[in-house]
C-alpha cells in the first residue's frame, strides 16, 4: 500500500516523517547505484568525497561532518583503508589521532563514483523539482542544519 505525505501545514511530526522517509529512500537509491557500478555504498562515497576535499582530515572531522559517532566513523575508515582507498598517517601534533588521505585508487574511485552519484540524484530529483518551491525548501533545510550544527544538537556522544 502506498503511503501519502503526512505533512500538513503546521504539522512538525508530519514534516519530520516526510523528511526522514525521503532521505532514507534517496540514500537507498544512491546505495543501489553506487554498489552496482563501483562496489561502494553512499556512506563510503560521502567519506571519500569529504577526504578528497579535506586531505589530512581526522576521524573526528568526519564524525563531526556526518554527525556519526567516533567509533563508527573509525570502523568505516578502517574498511576504506583495508580496501586500499584511504591511508592513515600519524598526526604529528596529536599522537592519539591519525591524518587521513586518499590513495590514488581512492581518488580514482571517488572521481568515477561522483559522476554516478550526480547522475542518479538528477534522475531522482530533476523532474520533481522543476517548477517546485525547491529553492525555498533548500533554504529551510540549510537554515535548520546550520542551527542544529551551531547549537551542537543531535551530535552523537561517542
Amino acid at each position: 500500500m502506498a503511503s501519502k505525505s503526512r505533512c500538513d501545514v503546521g504539522d512538525p511530526a508530519g514534516f519530520f516523517a516526510d523528511l526522514v522517509r525521503c532521505e532514507t529512500r534517496l540514500y537507498n537509491a544512491l546505495n543501489d547505484r553506487l554498489r552496482d557500478r563501483h562496489g561502494i555504498v553512499t556512506s563510503q562515497f560521502e567519506f571519500l568525497s569529504f577526504l578528497r576535499e579535506h586531505p589530512g582530515a581526522r576521524v573526528a572531522d568526519l564524525a563531526t561532518e556526518f554527525a556519526v559517532g567516533i567509533g563508527a566513523t573509525s570502523k568505516g575508515v578502517d574498511r576504506l583503508a583495508k580496501q586500499g582507498w584511504v591511508l592513515r598517517q600519524p598526526n604529528p601534533s596529536d599522537r592519539r589521532s591519525s591524518l587521513l588521505t586518499l590513495t590514488e585508487d581512492g581518488m580514482r574511485l571517488v572521481e568515477a563514483a561522483r559522476n554516478t552519484y550526480t547522475e542518479r540524484l538528477a534522475e531522482l530529483l530533476d523532474a520533481i523539482l522543476v517548477g517546485s518551491p525547491f529553492a525555498a525548501a533548500a533554504q529551510v533545510l540549510s537554515q535548520l542544519r546550520a542551527t542544529l550544527e551551531r547549537d551542537q544538537i543531535g551530535m552523537p556522544a561517542g
